[in-house]
């Protein structure tokens, strides 16, 4: 069947009593109104959100060029979020706004707000996650120049080739982009780093982890939802629910519930997922412009410290056992030494584990003498979270560099890995108000070209109404299990493939030039990514 063919009974060619501002694809007075009080509050909220954090913790005014870099490097993460979100949740209105269950206005505003829920309710574990595949070195010096250099290179790369994309219909996934941008500045990072300094580089055993939950979420997509469609069709016997939408008609009550429930476990899965991707970067952000409000877990009650002081004791014992005859270091060396063994993966020796009891020991010393997470003074705090985070992310390391725990040393080590991220790895509210509201004013512009390609453009025929509920159902289990575990998955590859997978189970054929684009686009993907990113990185470095 021919494009022409399913052309003449698109649910989106117009009729005569389409109000002309609809037929230009122009939205609503309401939609504007609503779109700009959206943006002024999100926006307000985070700049009170930030000035409360900075005073309650007394941190001291921010130079004007810091508050220049910080306020612009915010602007571009959350930036990256409104893309995402025209880009990335198109996908999960395509099926309500596609077979008229819902009016695209209306279906939009549905889908940003269950998108705001999900990002409210999400872990953090994706964030984090993600900022685990990016340069230890950078990681720990975000403030610096080459901190900045990555966050801006990486974000600006994925907004790019997402806007490229998108101008072109083609469901890119932002996941995907965003994933190839800091291979990309890991890469870049590794390159320009002097000879005989160690540098970190890719971290390519999460980067493995988190590539192949991309390449076979759309191929989990793909054979599920064509085996959901197929035993739909085969314990439903309705057929009203096997046919394609024709012209402006909505479909009945039931199947409308049924695609309105999918859209919203979709929207929601996609804001607990996709949305934290913007908060792990915007956390990095602000540790390194303002380290004194959010470089440690304020809120962590005073009640904890007795138990995390002996829980550092109790880890540090687990290391000195290990250390044999290697001499107690100086906490000083002892981070250096820790450093260069996260670097260079060569942690599993003598020296490193007495590098790791005392730098255990002086983490529980020095939280135990201030009281508190939230008491640790400003000159201090850098030094605190940094250690923290050396020692938390070598404990995750060991194991894959040959290291041998008992079973009780290994729950030891658990146990204080869970303080120390529960210490440094925390999200505030306004960040993920911030980002939910990006996120979910993008899902109200530009959905059209990708509600379109799902729609009309995967399958030879028009996509049913059983078939956009097969790929919604389950694109909302993957994403939610994603997320449960703590990986990045695509929204949009796994909604295409399992839009292409009920096409291939229903019979109905594949259009492959539409294939082909979505094939090419996600194998284009990580190259150019990391090419741009890669190369914005390299100039970047001159600016700052």
């Amino acid at each position: 069947m021919s494009d022409a063919t399913l052309g003449s009974s698109s649910p989106f060619a117009p009729s005569r009593d389409t109000p002309d501002r609809q037929k230009r694809g122009l939205p609503g007075i309401s939609s504007v109104i609503l779109f700009v009080v959206l943006l002024v509050g999100g926006l307000g909220y985070a700049v009170y959100g930030l000035v409360s954090d900075m005073h309650a913790t007394h941190a001291a005014p921010l130079a004007i060029g810091t508050l220049v870099l910080l306020g612009l490097a915010l602007l571009i993460a959350l930036g990256f979020e409104f893309v995402n979100g025209f880009h990335d949740t198109a996908n999960a209105v395509a099926t309500v706004i596609y077979t008229r269950s819902l009016a695209p206005s209306i279906a939009v505003v549905w889908s940003g707000f269950f998108n705001f829920l999900g990002v409210l309710v999400s872990t953090g574990a994706v964030a984090y996650s993600i900022i685990t595949l990016l340069p230890i070195d950078l990681i720990l010096n975000s403030g610096s120049g080459g901190g900045y250099a990555m966050i801006f290179a990486l974000l600006l790369a994925a907004i790019i080739w997402n806007l490229v994309t998108w101008a072109f219909g083609i469901p890119n996934s932002s996941s995907h982009a965003l994933i190839g941008s800091i291979l990309g500045v890991g890469l870049a990072n590794q390159l320009m780093t002097p000879v005989g300094v160690a540098s970190s580089g890719v971290q390519w055993d999460q980067a493995w982890k988190v590539l192949k939950a991309l390449i076979f979420s759309p191929i989990i997509g793909f054979v599920a939802a064509g085996g959901l469609l197929l035993l739909g069709k085969l314990l439903i016997r309705r057929p009203d629910l096997w046919k394609a939408p024709e012209g402006n008609q909505p479909p009945p009550l039931w199947i409308r519930g049924l695609l309105i429930l999918t859209c919203t476990g979709v929207s929601f899965s996609h804001g607990g997922n996709d949305g934290q991707k913007g908060m792990g970067l915007i956390m990095l952000i602000l540790i390194g412009a303002a380290p004194t409000a959010f470089a440690l877990n304020r809120a962590i009650p005073e009640s904890h410290t007795p138990a995390f002081v002996q829980m550092s004791h109790q880890a540090a014992a687990v290391f000195q056992a290990h250390s044999g005859n290697a001499p107690v270091m100086d906490p000083k060396d002892a981070r250096g030494t820790v450093d260069t063994a996260v670097k260079t993966r060569a942690l599993n020796t003598p020296q490193v584990y007495a590098a790791l009891a005392s730098l255990s020991n002086d983490i529980g010393g020095q939280i135990g003498s201030f009281g508190a997470l939230r008491k640790v003074p400003a000159e201090a705090v850098p030094n605190v979270r940094n250690d923290m985070y050396l020692v938390a992310e070598a404990i995750r390391t060991l194991p894959k560099a040959g290291a041998s725990f008992s079973a009780p040393e290994a729950a030891t080590l658990k146990s204080f890995t869970g303080d120390l991220n529960n210490g440094t790895r925390f999200i505030p509210v306004w960040v993920k108000v911030s980002v939910a509201v990006a996120l979910g004013l993008g899902t109200m512009v530009g959905w059209k070209r990708i509600v379109v390609t799902v729609g009309e453009k995967i399958g030879k025929t028009h996509m049913t109404y059983g078939q956009g509920a097969a790929a919604e159902i389950v694109a909302m289990v993957t994403i939610g299990a994603a997320e449960a575990y703590g990986l990045p998955v695509s929204t949009t590859h796994i909604l295409s493939s399992g839009v292409a997978g009920t096409m291939a189970a229903n019979g109905s054929g594949l259009q492959m030039s539409t294939l082909r684009n979505l094939a090419l686009a996600w194998i284009l993907t990580l190259p150019v990514a990391i090419t741009l990113a890669g190369c914005l990185y390299w100039l970047l470095h001159f600016v700052f």
